[in-house]
């Protein structure tokens, strides 16, 4: 009996897409086949997005096209927490659960298409099956949030902040790292609050206590030889902790910190959790301590109520702040958001493409002239593609797929994965170019 065949379709976050890991790993423990196309596969897996109303758009359609290729459609993570939502359009699926049911998920598959035999966990590799690169992996420390932010609805989706214990963590971590993993991405709604609702317990790792907190997970992180790389991190003061560690170059002089604005009023009508005001004061402390450190964020322009003024207040913040890379949204109306119903003027289309733009605008050039500074000097580069003399890689200020690039020309072939030290020779708006020295 050949083993059933499963198609499987991720969408949203790299915190969804490490469900997605863990439920393919599942499958593929059990004996399932992980198919490349729906047609001609036993079923297929869809774990869905529903932050914003573009992202249950896709979602829906990406069911939709599971639909009429192959007709037998399990759907999970963000989007399921709404399931009237999806047999409203789609009401012939055979399933629907919601994100992180990954028992859910394995027991709607075995009733669509049992496994052909019993399950034998060696078959797949000990760091479980992932949907990156073989040289970096997205390490989630926690689900859910405590946040409450007007705007966003996850902790109506994944619920309340859910912290793994600090060794089940560094074990992950440890395993990935001896599978060739060279560069771990640590992501979770909000990393900065990991261990809050554990109390900061401690767990036992290599013979010691290790507290279910930031600072600690980061400094142990730092300890296995590996580029560490904190994403979605709250400026809240102990962060301030973990700067030291970049300095010392324990982890990568990085932080992805999502601001979304600057301006009082609008924070304020967002309900943005840390003390933003002290925010430029925090990232010049950061600063003296790391000169080294980069700072990605995203940002929302168009919220409801932003006046031309609170945007000004953007983009003076940005010229002082000067962030390495900032991507840039326009609001979009969230079903089930509080600021739909904070009864605010809204902000007109027209306008948001405006400041959408003059936005990008101002950032760009923060980004050039930050960028025009790393010229003639030579950095490690991680090699993400390569065609043997010509590669493409990030050097440390940089995250996969959200920022910059480097063009590498090699005397020698590279490999993806390769770390190599890189002299910048050009600097674009956005990406970077070098030999490898």
């Amino acid at each position: 009996m050949s083993a059933p065949r499963v198609s499987f379709v991720s969408l949203g976050c790299p915190k969804a897409l490490v469900d997605s890991e863990r439920i393919i790993t599942r499958l593929r423990a059990e004996g399932y086949e992980i198919a490349r196309k729906h047609d001609g596969a036993d079923l297929v897996v869809v774990n869905t997005c529903g932050f914003l109303d573009s992202a249950r758009d896709e979602s829906l359609q990406a069911i939709g096209s599971a639909m009429a290729e192959n007709g037998k459609v399990i759907v999970t993570g963000c989007l399921g927490a709404e399931p009237d939502v999806i047999r409203q359009k789609h009401p012939n699926v055979l399933a629907i659960t919601g994100p992180q049911a990954y028992e859910s998920v394995m027991a709607a598959v075995h009733e669509a298409a049992p496994p052909a035999h019993e399950p034998f966990l060696d078959l797949i590799p000990p760091q479980g099956v992932k949907l990156t690169p073989r040289h970096y992996a997205y390490l989630k420390i926690s689900e859910g949030c405590n946040n409450r932010c007007s705007f966003c609805i996850i902790p109506a989706l994944r619920g309340d902040l859910a912290s793994r214990p600090a060794a089940d963590v560094l074990r992950e971590a440890e395993r990935l790292v001896k599978a060739g993993v060279k560069e771990l991405l640590v992501v979770s709604q909000d990393t900065s609050a990991y261990g809050v609702d554990l109390r900061y317990a401690t767990s036992i790792w290599q013979e010691r206590e290790v507290r279910a907190k930031f600072l600690d997970l980061t400094r142990e992180l730092g300890e296995l030889g590996a580029w560490v790389r904190l994403h979605y991190v709250y400026p809240y003061p102990h962060v301030d902790e973990v700067i030291p560690l970049m300095a010392e170059g324990k982890v990568l002089p990085y932080l992805d910190i999502p601001f979304q604005h600057a301006a009082p009023a609008v924070l304020k009508n967002m309900r943005r959790p840390a003390h933003q005001e002290k925010t430029l004061e925090r990232i010049r402390a950061w600063r003296a301590i790391c000169p080294d450190l980069a700072l990605r964020s995203t940002f929302i322009v168009g919220f409801p109520g932003e006046t031309e003024g609170d945007f000004e207040m953007l983009l003076d913040w940005l010229d002082e702040a000067r962030i390495d890379r900032a991507g840039c949204f326009k609001y979009e109306p969230v079903r089930g958001a509080r600021s739909e119903a904070l009864g605010l003027p809204e902000v007109p289309a027209e306008v948001k493409d405006v400041r959408w733009r003059r936005f990008m605008e101002r950032q760009q050039k923060i980004s050039a002239q930050l960028l025009r500074k790393k010229v003639g000097r030579r950095l490690p580069v991680i090699v993400d593609q390569s065609d043997g003399l010509t590669a493409r890689g990030r050097t440390r200020y940089d995250a996969p797929e959200i920022d910059g690039t480097v063009r590498i020309s090699s005397r020698r072939p590279v490999r993806a994965g390769d770390i190599v030290t890189v002299k910048i020779d050009a600097a674009e708006a956005y990406d970077l170019a070098g030999a490898v020295v």
